[in-house]
């Protein structure tokens, strides 16, 4: 059992289940940390594209990434409009949401070197509790400890349907086509990846979020957390 005064949730789920708006009103609910996992490794794909460095799965290829990885200094700090982001002294909030940099991040992110360049900073982040923690293996791998699990799910259409919104609500001109379509590959990738690939912790509680409102997933999320504190 942990010794966390307060506990770690873990919410796991594909891309377009709504875990980053989830996790931030369940970590302002509880008034928790939120460490966008996800976040981080877009950081490290967006500084291996300004590097100039292959996103390949060849030795040489890993061991760069690996190390810049390693070297990567990442922030969050609070904005008016949700999290903000930085790399190093950059803020990187919104280039880090390209659907380029989705991809691109779903490539590093199956690199064993790049994940265990990070998975001390993901921990480091939240081992003493009192944080919500988003991305794909957080109760599988980061945190197998974790108070609480969860793995949020939906229709491969419903996912898309979502993230196309989102796109055309930030201005980037995309068909729901091409959305689906690199949805699919990146589920692929992320589910078929050799290391800690994409799939719900044993014990973890699966939400459909499909048919659910955003206010009944955290509704439900937060009687999870709620009822481990008592």
């Amino acid at each position: 059992m942990s010794a966390r005064a307060r506990p770690v949730v873990a919410i796991d789920g594909p891309a377009g289940t709504g875990k980053s708006t989830v996790a931030r009103r369940v970590a302002a609910g509880l008034g928790f940390t939120l460490v966008d996992t996800g976040a981080i490794y877009r950081c490290a794909a967006l500084a291996a594209v300004r590097a100039g460095l292959a996103l390949d799965d060849t030795p040489r290829a890993r061991q760069a990434l690996g190390e810049l990885a390693a070297a990567l200094r990442i922030s969050f700090r609070p904005g008016p409009e949700g999290q903000r982001v930085f790399l190093g002294p950059d803020e990187v909030t919104l280039e880090l949401r390209s659907p380029a940099m989705s991809q691109a991040a779903s490539r590093v992110s199956a690199l064993p070197e790049v994940r265990a360049a990070l998975l001390a900073l993901q921990r480091g982040l939240g081992q003493d509790g009192g944080v919500v923690l988003e991305g794909r293996d957080i109760g599988t791998v980061v945190f197998p400890d974790a108070e609480v699990k969860v793995f949020l799910t939906a229709s491969a259409e419903v996912r898309a349907r979502r993230r196309h919104a989102e796109l055309l609500a930030r201005g980037l001109q995309v068909s729901l086509e091409d959305t689906l379509r690199e949805q699919a590959e990146r589920d692929r990738r992320d589910e078929g990846r050799a290391v800690a690939p994409l799939k719900a912790a044993a014990d973890a509680v699966v939400i459909d979020t499909g048919p659910l409102s955003l206010d009944e997933v955290v509704a439900r999320v937060l009687a999870l957390a709620r009822e481990v504190r008592r």
